[in-house]
C-alpha cells in the first residue's frame, strides 16, 4: 500500500512538473507574441500613413497601392485570429503568409516612391517609409525570439514522457512565424 500512494505521489508529482515546464515554454510564446503584437501595430500605422502620402503621387499606380492595402488587410485579419492563442500553428502560418504577401508588396511600393528623386524629399513620404525601415530590424528580431520559443515549447511537448500528457492538457503544436 505504501509503495502504491509513493508511485502515484511520484507520478502526479512529475506529471505537476511537465505540465508547469510546458505552460512556463508556452507564457514565453506569449510574452513574445506581445512584442510581435507591438510591432505590427507600429507597422500597419506606418503603412497606412504611407498609403494615404502616396496615393496623390501614384495615380498611375493604383495596383500597387491596393496590393499594400490588401496584403495589410490581411495581416490585420491574421493578427485578430492569432491573438486570442498566440501557440496555435495553423494561425501562426496564416499570419506568416500573410506577412509574405506585405513584404513584397511594400517593397514594389517603396521603389516607386525611390525612383522619384523629388518625392524622396516629401516628409510625409519619408517618414513612414523611414519608420517601415527602422522597423525591419526589430521585426527579424521579434520573429526569431518568438521562433525560439516555440521552437522550445514545441521540443518540450514531444518530448518522452510529457509526450503522454500532451493530448491530456491539450498541449498543441505552435507554428513559427
Amino acid at each position: 500500500m505504501a509503495w502504491t500512494l509513493g508511485l502515484l505521489a511520484l507520478v502526479f508529482f512529475w506529471m505537476l512538473g511537465a505540465y508547469n515546464r510546458v505552460v512556463a515554454l508556452r507564457t514565453a510564446i506569449i510574452a513574445a507574441w506581445g512584442q510581435i503584437e507591438s510591432l505590427l501595430q507600429a507597422r500597419q500605422q506606418a503603412v497606412a500613413a504611407l498609403l494615404t502620402a502616396a496615393e496623390p503621387y501614384l495615380v498611375a499606380e493604383q495596383a500597387a497601392l491596393d496590393a499594400v492595402s490588401a496584403a495589410q488587410a490581411q495581416l490585420v485579419q491574421a493578427t485578430e485570429a492569432l491573438r486570442p492563442r498566440p501557440a496555435h500553428a495553423e494561425a501562426a502560418a496564416v499570419l506568416a503568409r500573410a506577412d509574405a504577401t506585405l513584404t513584397p508588396a511594400l517593397a514594389r511600393l517603396g521603389a516607386l516612391i525611390e525612383q522619384q528623386n523629388g518625392w524622396r524629399d516629401d516628409g510625409t513620404l519619408a517618414a513612414p517609409l523611414q519608420s517601415l525601415r527602422e522597423m525591419a530590424p526589430r521585426w527579424q528580431f521579434a520573429r526569431q525570439v518568438f521562433n525560439e520559443a516555440a521552437a522550445s515549447y514545441n521540443a518540450a511537448v514531444q518530448q518522452f514522457p510529457t509526450r503522454l500528457l500532451a493530448p491530456v492538457f491539450r498541449f498543441g503544436k505552435a507554428g513559427p512565424l
